[in-house]
């Protein structure tokens, strides 16, 4: 009867499992290798550089005023409006022999000249006002604080996970748990590394984002893996987890799709502000996906996994109990 459980075309996982676990050491020594040799590049969050803050009369033309900023030699220039359409924030990073005051006097002065020549002729320059709100410049020892903090945020999320996993998982799936969000972080970072994406808070809100999307994934897998061992009695380990990968695999694509296509609209449609975070969580998706089945599981199933070791604990009576009606 229990063999109803196991599904009639159960999709053989496990039998790549030698060829992925090579992609994925290949991979993590890959991001390594790119992370000593190229390092991350660092955003202005964690750099430091010159803020300045402009209010607009009409609503600002940021993809003017980023072209412009782009032809002067400013290309690095991050600028987003924040609180309205009105009011725009560029951030940049510092120039050698270079003060901030005199960078900031720069950049104003390119602002207002390109604003002024897009005036609508009808209105002439009354609309072409710029008033400088803030005129700041941020030290590399609150990006070195920041950058110390986003780390110990994600060390810290993975400890408490790797505590939540082992009070509810068998050792030997913990572990696959927790190596395969290791193994997640690593070639997500090692990727935007390797293509030397900036990274600035909203890469480590993502980053967060996917250590809780895979777990969640993972925590599924493997509790359709416990249930069919205690209930799939003849069948070996890699049967059982094949069937239960099977078994979940509808409701990972659905999950994974829907989520997908979200973040792939974020990244097409997103803007140049959100367009590192959709990046993060496309790869982090689509890594995390892959890592549920083959390094989570699989990883299980190289611990040595069995049945013994998910069945509930026997609890002994002793004889007068027994004799007791």
């Amino acid at each position: 009867m229990f063999q109803i459980l196991k599904a009639e075309k159960t999709i053989n996982f496990m039998r790549w499992s030698k060829v992925t676990f090579f992609i994925s050491m290949l991979a993590i020594v890959a991001s390594f290798a790119s992370l000593a040799i190229n390092k991350l590049n660092w955003g202005l969050d964690f750099t430091g550089g010159t803020l300045i803050e402009l209010k607009f009369e009409e609503p600002a033309q940021l993809d003017v005023i980023r072209d412009a900023l782009g032809n002067e030699g400013f290309a690095d220039a991050v600028v987003q409006n924040f609180g309205s359409s009105r009011d725009v924030m560029i951030r940049m990073r510092p120039r050698e022999n270079v003060e901030a005051s005199e960078l900031g006097a720069q950049v104003i002065q390119i602002v207002e000249g390109v604003t002024a020549s897009v005036v609508d002729s009808e209105t002439q320059a009354e609309k072409a006002g710029v008033q400088v709100s803030r005129v700041e410049f941020l030290g590399a020892a609150i990006g070195d604080e920041l950058a110390e903090a986003g780390g110990l945020a994600i060390l810290a999320s993975l400890v408490c996970i790797l505590i939540y996993i082992s009070l509810r998982f068998e050792w030997r799936l913990a572990s696959g748990a927790v190596a395969s969000l290791a193994h997640d972080i690593i070639i997500t970072i090692g990727i935007f590394s390797a293509l030397q994406i900036e990274v600035d808070l909203t890469i480590i809100a993502a980053l967060l984002t996917v250590v809780g999307y895979s777990l969640n994934d993972t925590v599924v897998v493997f509790d359709r893996i416990r249930e069919n061992f205690r209930k799939m009695h003849r069948e070996e380990t890699d049967e059982v987890i094949n069937a239960s990968i099977t078994q979940t695999l509808s409701r990972t694509l659905i999950t994974s799709g829907t989520t997908l296509f979200v973040v792939v609209a974020l990244f097409v449609l997103g803007g140049a502000n959100i367009h590192g975070f959709a990046t993060a969580l496309l790869i982090g998706i689509t890594v995390g996906t892959y890592s549920s089945i083959y390094v989570a599981s699989a990883l299980a199933m190289k611990l040595g996994i069995n049945r013994e070791h998910l069945m509930p604990p026997k609890v002994e009576m002793d004889e007068e109990f027994e004799q007791m009606p």
